[in-house]
Formats: structure tokens, C-alpha cells, sequence
């Protein structure tokens, strides 16, 4: 049986997250609905998998996106990874899709080997929505002032207790995160901010984007963000839209790209 790494593309509108919520071979629940990883393993069994749970790089919540997201499974394929790769697409969703497929070494894992990971979060300034961007976008009024939550960015850099920013994914870790590239720049689709760190807390990116927000709009100082960093200071509640965010992509060094 070999061990193989996935690299797999999603629209998370149609997902209640990436994690299944029901017992394995179970059907979905109604108050939940699609995962990713149901679809997936769904798939997967179509072609022979004997089951068990897939593992990701990271969970992403309902409604986000990934555009490198990264899984591994054991698997009995007479043929190439590429052609398993096909043989996967054949059976996925529209909305779901691989992209890539190779063999892993015996100890690779999609969380634990990764040394970082990417995320993208886009927004637009408008005072009306846009019926063709809110999918991939949050849509916020008034503008946000690129320089200001550019230079709240670079705040970020460096190792920092994100506790003011999001939940460890097992209760009672540590929420020290060392941040190695933050910004903030504008594009035709809007502005984007990018983060790479070496891990992310529940939803850490999109407080984080919450926040810069809010010092773009000139609603909060750089200065209270300093605090929260340094002293755990309080911040305004709240969360950047689930739509905007994507996860580019996690780095493996000599096990994968």
C-alpha cells in the first residue's frame, strides 16, 4: 500500500468547512452539511481506498478556500500517481479538485511536517455589493487606507502571543506564532493581504484582517495593536468574512513543495 500526497483545490461556498462532522461511512449531517473531507473520502472509496480519515495540512472554515491545500493517504494504485490524480477528478465534485498527486515519504504528515504555511485574504471598498465578487471577496465601506494596514502588517512580524487573535487547535496550546512575511497590496480585484507563518490559531488570519481593518479605516490605532501584542491587550471583537480567505499553500522543504 502507498503513501501518497495530495495537493487539492476548493470553493468553500457550497462547505461547511474542510473537517467531516459525522462518523466515518455515515451520511452527512442536515444541520451541517458538506465537508470537504466527506467529499473527498467519498470519492476515494470509489476507487478502492479501504476508508479511515484523510489528514490535512490545515481545517479551514465554512465558506474559506484553498487553492493548495495539502491531505495524504495509503492507497493500493497499480498505475501512476498522475493517472490517480485523473481518476480522482473523475469522481470529485465541480468544487472540488485535485491538483497534484505524488508519492510521500513513510513519515509524512500534511500538519506535522510542514514548517509553514500561506494564506491570502482579499477585500473591496464599495458602498453597494458587487454581485460578482462578494464569493471570493468581503466587501467593507468605509475604504481602508492601504498604507495604514500595511503598516499595521509589519506589526505582525516576528514571534508574537496571538492569544488576542484565535484558539489553539488542542486546548490548552500554546498560541506563540512566529509570522515571517505580512502585507498589504492592491490589485484590480482588490487588496490583498498575505501571511506566511509557521502555524495559524482558529481563526487567526481572519482576526487578523478584522483588526488591520479597522486600523485602515482609521477606527482603531496602530498603537492598540502594538498593545495586543505585547501585553495582550484587548481588541474590538469580531472577524473578516470567511469568503475572502484562501489557503495558498503549505511548505514542506525536501518532502514536497
Amino acid at each position: 500500500m502507498a503513501h501518497y500526497q495530495v495537493t487539492i483545490a476548493y470553493d468553500g461556498t457550497g462547505f461547511w468547512g474542510f473537517q467531516r462532522q459525522n462518523a466515518e461511512g455515515e451520511q452527512p449531517n442536515p444541520m451541517t452539511g458538506r465537508t470537504v473531507q466527506g467529499e473527498i473520502e467519498t470519492a476515494l472509496r470509489r476507487l478502492g481506498w479501504p476508508g479511515g480519515t484523510i489528514r490535512p495540512a490545515g481545517r479551514t472554515d465554512t465558506g474559506v478556500h484553498a487553492s493548495g491545500q495539502v491531505i495524504d493517504l495509503f492507497l493500493e494504485w497499480r498505475h501512476s500517481p498522475q493517472a490517480l490524480c485523473r481518476a480522482l477528478n473523475a469522481h470529485l465534485p465541480d468544487d472540488v479538485s485535485a491538483l497534484d498527486v505524488r508519492l510521500a515519504p513513510p513519515d509524512f504528515h500534511p500538519r506535522y511536517s510542514a514548517f509553514a504555511r500561506r494564506y491570502r485574504y482579499t477585500l473591496y471598498c464599495q458602498p453597494d455589493r458587487h454581485a460578482l465578487r462578494e464569493r471570493y471577496a468581503w466587501r467593507v465601506w468605509p475604504e481602508v487606507d492601504l498604507a495604514l494596514a500595511d503598516a499595521a502588517a509589519q506589526l505582525l512580524l516576528g514571534t508574537h502571543d496571538f492569544a488576542a487573535f484565535g484558539t489553539p487547535p488542542r486546548p490548552g496550546g500554546s498560541t506563540v506564532r512566529t509570522v515571517w512575511q505580512a502585507a498589504w497590496s492592491a490589485t484590480e480585484q482588490g487588496l490583498h493581504f498575505e501571511i506566511i507563518a509557521n502555524a495559524f490559531l482558529y481563526h487567526m488570519v481572519r482576526r487578523l484582517v478584522f483588526v488591520q481593518v479597522l486600523i485602515g479605516q482609521e477606527r482603531l490605532s496602530l498603537d492598540a495593536l502594538k498593545d495586543s501584542l505585547a501585553k495582550g491587550s484587548p481588541l474590538p471583537s469580531g472577524l473578516a468574512a470567511p469568503q475572502g480567505l484562501v489557503f495558498c499553500e503549505a511548505y514542506y522543504g525536501l518532502t514536497g513543495e
